[in-house]
């Protein structure tokens, strides 16, 4: 299934995609996409709908394909060759960083770049989306507690993450720096999470083009792991980190301007574009 959000900021819908991408509206069998819509046993029952018979919603907006997210966990330095344009070490473990809830934004809705900021960049990347609570998680069970996965655009203020002292979640947490969407395609639709085609242009030109099959940690390892630190709840969403092609390792560097757009896709996940505007 392809789940959707639809509507105006704040008063978003849950919908799915029938099989011509149409969005259908599932307001009569469920209040939001959300951890509450995630369990096994609410998944299995959306599975059984009938989608034609839902009401067909016209030309919408789509909201972030999760909704009342508990918290946003990033892997950073994932993809050994971005860590090599970066030029930082491949880490022995992965790096976690936190984006706050309030830089969620639409996976079309404008980026907004913050005031004074000079090096605000883009990470396309595979974020998996929990469907139950996980805690000491083993890999070989790890998939058991994804409910699906969706595209999350890690925008990143480079100067605020690295340049300023303390933690990156400056840099990462700036209002409308986290893209999420346009679908949350549950997890039996993706056969193998490590074997998705992503890429990601600016304003025409593809910057980014990679597979998750590079990853240094991949999906199982990951849930596994923040598993050991924090229990994992419906609804938390955790993106794993970026291929090679981001601004910062351009030579010379790029940087994201008002008016600049983005567009970036993975893999049976659908399409995210974004004008970038002044704040």
């Amino acid at each position: 299934m392809k789940l959707v959000r639809f509507g105006e900021k704040g008063d978003e819908k849950p919908g799915i995609l029938d099989d011509q991408h149409r969005i259908r509206s599932l307001e009569d069998h469920i209040y939001d996409i959300d951890g509450n819509a995630l369990s096994d046993e609410m998944l299995a029952k959306l599975a059984k709908i009938d989608v034609n018979s839902l009401p067909e919603v016209g030309d919408v907006r789509f909201g972030p394909c999760v909704g009342n997210i508990g918290k946003i966990l990033c892997i950073g330095l994932n993809y050994s060759d971005h860590a090599a344009e970066a030029g930082m070490d491949v880490p022995s473990e992965p790096v976690l960083f936190t984006k706050a809830t309030s830089a969620i934004n639409g996976p079309n809705d404008d980026v907004l770049l913050p005031r004074g900021s000079e090096k605000t960049d883009w990470e396309c990347e595979l974020a998996f989306v929990i469907g139950k609570e996980a805690k000491y998680v083993s890999e070989e069970d790890a998939l058991d507690y994804v409910a699906g996965y969706c595209i999350l655009n890690d925008v990143s203020e480079r100067a605020y993450q690295l340049e300023n002292t303390g933690q990156w979640v400056k840099g990462k947490s700036c209002d409308t720096f986290a893209p999420i969407g346009p679908w949350l395609v549950t997890k039996d639709e993706i056969a193998d999470p490590q074997n998705l085609s992503m890429w990601l242009e600016v304003n025409g030109k593809r910057f980014q083009e990679g597979t998750t099959e590079t990853m240094v940690f991949g999906v199982k390892h990951l849930v596994s792991y923040l598993s050991r630190f924090m229990s994992l709840q419906p609804g938390d969403v955790i993106s794993t980190g970026t291929p090679p092609g981001v601004g910062m390792g351009q030579n010379p560097q790029v940087y994201l301007k008002a008016g600049d757009e983005m567009s970036l896709g993975i893999q049976g996940l659908g399409v995210q574009t974004q004008k970038v505007v002044s704040e």
